[in-house]
């Protein structure tokens, strides 16, 4: 950094740093990213240009290299996850489960693995009707026991050296309703759809969100989220400048380009009932050049089963059905390497072929 002439000074030095630009000096400020009270502190003689930092697109654009090993963190945070499903499936019924003790085991899973550093957020861990609030994190005051029938959500996320992860999963407990089955397999349609789509480069990224909405909205259904966000490379686990969200403007920075890693993750939540939320992450790849110019395409990066038990199959299409299938046997090939006993045993129930 210092042979690049960029020097890293605590926050607190922020104030007596801007009050020190000299009259004349061009700025470039991100209005969406600064506020007034700090611009307070320049110079009325300091000229501000305003824009996009112009990292934040060259960081979302991730190399070949940095997207071979985002690949293996991949791997690892799955084997994790397998590893923590086969424990939770083992220990029903033995042991008394709250969404903390989801939240310690599954941290402890990801602790074992190579190249962890930390989480990438807090686990929501949310059973039945606390899965209807997007957001929700129990407490040691407040939390679930989970037991009885229902559905469990889980969404979470690790920190690699090689790269970051984030992963929603949801978990039968007993028998989910017939109803719930309806809920977790229309969220199913709606990833496989997104996650097959392909698109125009440089499409503005919130004009995909219909695609996952598409077979939701068919049904009367919708969700209050965006359906997408962009994921950083080791940094944060939302970081711009797309998103897939018919709630944001369709901005040019929003642009899809090779390289970006985003999330497709729509829901259904049901308040005082139950949430249900299904999320891989993806990353934009070449799909080809045709007379009406460059397409892109999703190649999902999340590796972890997604429960049929949870599903009801006869309302998904051929289509849906073989995209499941190839899914699970990528994610079988994948991390049966880096499994054995119990851990590998429960990869091999939960991707059978549906």
């Amino acid at each position: 950094l210092e042979q690049d002439s960029i020097s890293l000074r605590d926050y607190s030095e922020v104030a007596a740093a801007l009050s020190a630009i000299s009259d004349g000096t061009s700025l470039l400020v991100d209005p969406a990213r600064v506020t007034a009270g700090l611009l307070d502190n320049l110079g009325s003689g300091v000229k501000l240009l305003e824009g996009l930092n112009p990292t934040t697109l060259a960081k979302s654009q991730k190399s070949l290299a940095d997207a071979e090993h985002i690949r293996q963190a991949m791997e690892q945070d799955g084997a994790a996850l397998c590893e923590f499903f086969a424990w939770l499936e083992s220990a029903w019924g033995r042991e008394r489960i709250t969404e903390l003790t989801i939240d310690e085991h599954l941290t402890a899973a990801r602790t074992r693995r190579p190249g962890y550093v930390s989480l990438s957020f807090n686990t929501i861990a949310a059973f039945n009707a606390n899965g209807a609030m997007p957001h929700y994190h129990a407490t040691e005051e407040e939390h679930a026991v989970i037991e009885g029938d229902g559905l469990l959500l889980i969404d979470s996320g690790g920190q690699y050296l090689g790269g970051t992860t984030d992963i929603t999963r949801m978990v039968p407990v007993g028998t989910p309703s017939a109803e719930q089955k309806r809920d977790c397999t229309r969220v199913l349609k709606g990833v496989i759809a997104l996650s097959r789509a392909q698109f125009p480069r440089g499409i503005l990224s919130p004009l995909l969100d219909a695609i996952a909405r598409a077979p939701i909205w068919a049904e009367g259904v919708d969700y209050g989220h965006g359906t997408g966000h962009g994921v950083g490379y080791f940094l944060n686990v939302h970081e711009g400048p797309q998103v897939i969200a018919y709630q944001a403007a369709p901005a040019p920075q929003t642009a899809m380009q090779p390289g970006m890693i985003t999330s497709i993750e729509p829901g259904t939540y049901r308040p005082g009932r139950w949430g249900v939320r299904i999320e891989n992450l993806a990353m934009n790849r070449e799909a080809g050049t045709s007379e009406f110019g460059e397409f892109l395409k999703f190649e999902t990066l999340t590796l972890c089963p997604i429960d049929s038990r949870c599903l009801e199959p006869s309302l998904l299409t051929q289509d849906e059905r073989e995209w499941l299938n190839a899914y699970h046997a990528e994610v079988r090939r994948r991390l049966s390497p880096l499994l054995q006993g119990a851990a590998l045993e429960w990869l091999n129930t939960r991707t059978a072929t549906l």
